[in-house]
């Protein structure tokens, strides 16, 4: 089942940056967290605002905008 509906953008809150459910942080410092090796539970103890759910949205959302045709031109 899809998360993606935790994702907002909106043009007034950290500068149209996707975010979690409105709330001002962005699916990119998710991903920085866990890029940094920090655990979902580190981040939902560091986060109470959080949800599991946010955490599998940030990713689902960043292999979505992944996902993409490679043109090569010979």
């Amino acid at each position: 089942m899809s998360e993606l509906d935790r994702i907002s953008i909106n043009a007034e809150q950290c500068g149209g940056a996707p975010c979690i459910r409105g709330l001002r942080i962005r699916v990119t410092d998710i991903l920085d967290l866990l890029a940094a090796g920090a655990t979902h539970e580190e981040i939902l103890e560091d986060y109470p605002f959080l949800e599991a759910k946010d955490i599998l949205a940030a990713l689902e959302y960043a292999a979505k905008q992944t996902d993409h045709s490679i043109l090569h031109v010979a």
